[in-house]
């Protein structure tokens, strides 16, 4: 398994969640899956980081990003140290978005 900045929370059932999430080649399931994993609050806050992230990519400043996602600016500067010092999991995720 890959080192990751987390590697303690890499346990046999975080391994069993990527091999599901990796072998799912369609929205509608992944997004069933999603609804009985999380809740509605947790979905929205997890879509609203990977929009920061697309935002912060592009250049965007924190206040236009507050207004145009609602995100916090601890939220904001959260996102842009994983983007910047993290394990490259959201260049990963805007890579593909970008495809």
């Amino acid at each position: 398994m890959p080192e990751t900045g987390n590697a303690d929370i890499r346990k046999p059932e975080v391994d069993d969640l990527l091999r599901v999430l990796a072998a799912l080649d369609d929205e509608d399931t992944i997004f069933a899956l999603l609804e009985d994993l999380f809740t509605i609050r947790e979905i929205r806050e997890t879509s609203q980081r990977l929009a920061v992230a697309r935002l912060l990519a592009e250049g965007k400043s924190y206040s236009v990003i507050e207004q145009l996602t609602g995100a916090s600016a601890t939220t904001i500067a959260r996102v842009s140290k994983c983007l910047t010092y993290g394990t490259g999991g959201y260049q990963s995720a805007l890579d593909i978005l970008s495809s």
